[in-house]
């Protein structure tokens, strides 16, 4: 037993395949580490160097060390996300999900425009009149392309668009150039400085990711300081990492629109018996356990992400 609990503290690896081929990831990869207040995710993507990882390895410890601040809610809305597939598997997504937001990922490298008008115009379909869509760029257009494709989207009644440029100053232009809503995803968690997108005038909504910001308090603090409608995402995470991202959206003072926490649906597996998984739209705020035969069926050799851990310790001093 002592020997399993730590194995647990230096971390278990997993690889899980995905259903789809998301942003170019076709499994998700990452370190569980528990600790005295339950498990933590270290599941940084393979281009970050260990500056980057560092937020993500303090998110990690946070979860596993420290625990997270009180909920001011019992549950949190969110939005099933679409990958860059066709309209037909689009709808069937949607309509397995079980929400009223979609999310819909578009600008796929190697696609044409054409297929992003497909799959919006399915999954507003499938949604209804009621439904709320909303369409994720990653930051694949500039500044006119965003222009001219998000005015032919907004045609489906466009929530906002997500990172549809790279840089704030595209961002800017976007604004003022069309009526759909901009929030900032990238600007934010891949920022020295997430607090500028609000000076810069690039967005009207902000997109808090756990990882990435370095846990949930550190993302509360960035949510305070930038003034804005706060959505929280995920990082394609395992259960463990839904968690956090939950505890952030249930501590938020106000939460105007659905998050991005659907994501375990993205996956062929997860490392809990009770997965974060959706009910009539909403994620319960709740811890679940890691069940041991679960993640031993995804377990990979570890050394690889003890080194990536060991090297984002270092980078955070």
């Amino acid at each position: 037993m002592a020997g399993t609990a730590g194995r647990d503290a230096a971390g278990r690896a997993f690889s899980i395949p995905m259903r789809t081929r998301f942003r170019g990831v076709r499994s998700r990869e990452g370190l569980l580490v528990r600790g005295p207040r339950g498990w933590g995710e270290f599941s940084p993507f393979a281009e970050y160097g260990p500056t980057e990882c560092a937020r993500w390895w303090a998110a990690c410890r946070e979860a596993a060390d420290e625990g997270w601040p009180e909920p001011v809610r019992r549950s949190v809305p969110v939005n099933v996300t679409v990958p860059a597939v066709g309209p037909e598997e689009a709808e069937r997504i949607v309509a397995a999900g079980g929400c009223r937001t979609a999310k819909v990922k578009v600008a796929e490298r190697g696609q044409d425009p054409s297929e992003d008008l497909e799959r919006v115009e399915a999954v507003r379909g499938a949604l209804g009149p009621s439904g709320r869509v909303r369409v994720d760029a990653n930051g694949g257009w500039d500044a006119d392309t965003a222009v001219r494709m998000l005015r032919a989207l907004d045609r489906f009644d466009l929530e906002y668009a997500e990172q549809p440029c790279p840089t704030l100053e595209e961002l800017a232009q976007v604004r003022r150039r069309t009526d759909v809503p901009v929030a900032a995803d990238e600007s934010i968690r891949k920022a020295e400085d997430p607090m500028r997108v609000r000076a810069a005038g690039a967005a009207d909504i902000v997109v808090l990711k756990v990882q990435p910001l370095g846990g949930v308090r550190p993302a509360l603090r960035v949510a305070e300081a930038c003034g804005l409608p706060a959505v929280v995402s995920s990082a394609v995470e395992t259960s463990v990492g839904i968690a956090a991202g939950v505890a952030l959206a249930a501590a938020l003072p106000e939460l105007p629109y659905a998050c991005g926490l659907a994501t375990v649906q993205l996956l062929t597996a997860d490392v809990c018996a009770d997965p974060m998984l959706p009910v009539d739209g909403e994620l319960p705020v709740r811890r679940p356990e890691v069940d041991p035969g679960l993640l031993e069926a995804v377990e990979t050799a570890p050394e690889g992400w003890r080194d990536r851990m060991a090297a984002a310790r270092a980078a955070a001093g």
